[in-house]
């Protein structure tokens, strides 16, 4: 419930400054603020068509910049949903999950809002001579938006990983071992929800991913052996 109050708070920010992010957002593909202003019907390639169009456009939009933004609220929510079951000890470790979660939430979207122009031209691209491409608007700040959350998302998993080494769930070497298995499945998993097939993207998250993931195993190893030593001079 919490969650929902957070996202819906955030979102009618989104709603009001609905104009300012659609600006940012499309600025890959035109100046849309020099089309406003200039007084353009077009702004490159992009159009929205249908009655509802509009409404929707910025409906979706303003959801999906609550979600984005209203991350920090629901990623402790979502510790907080799992304290209740850690003894002392553990939830004075997993702070770090409080801690560590925003800033990597954010350094994955920053990255999924970074490759976008280059992603953009890339698949603008594949578009054959003397055709035009025309793209619904809502569309592109769909598929914009939805880049910005995976990443944003992906960008977790370290997080979670060292969380909960840090609590004695989990050791390094179970995190390490399997490392074919998690390299496939990271490479499976961008294949799989990245919205776009071109290489790029799925490079530019993809690995990443799998530097974060052998980073947090590294790390998992350390800190097992740090306290398996302090356990062994406790005994």
């Amino acid at each position: 419930m919490r969650s929902a109050i957070a996202i819906l708070i955030f979102s009618t920010v989104g709603w009001i400054f609905y104009n300012d992010i659609i600006i940012q957002l499309s600025s890959p593909v035109c100046d849309l603020r020099a089309a406003q202003v200039s007084g353009n019907e077009y702004c490159g390639a992009l159009y929205i068509s249908g009655v509802l169009g509009p409404l929707n456009l910025q409906i979706k939009v303003a959801l999906l910049t609550g979600v984005i933004v209203a991350a920090p609220a629901w990623l402790y929510q979502l510790w907080a949903f799992i304290a209740p079951g850690l003894h002392k000890k553990e939830k004075r470790n997993s702070i770090f999950f409080i801690v560590a979660a925003t800033p990597f939430f954010s350094a994955g979207a920053f990255l999924g809002y970074s490759i976008l122009p280059a992603a953009v031209k890339i698949l603008f691209g594949f578009t054959p001579e003397a055709l035009n491409n025309l793209v619904k608007f809502d569309d592109y700040l769909d598929f914009v938006l939805r880049i910005i959350l995976l990443f944003g998302l992906a960008f977790e998993l370290p997080v979670f990983l060292i969380s909960l080494n840090l609590i004695g769930f989990l050791r390094g070497q179970t995190i390490l071992k399997p490392w074919r298995i998690w390299v496939f499945s990271i490479v499976l998993f961008v294949a799989a929800f990245t919205p776009t097939a071109d290489p790029l993207t799925m490079g530019f998250l993809a690995v990443p991913l799998i530097a974060l993931y052998f980073t947090s195993g590294v790390f998992a190893l350390l800190n097992d052996k740090r306290r398996d030593k302090k356990n062994l001079d406790r005994v």
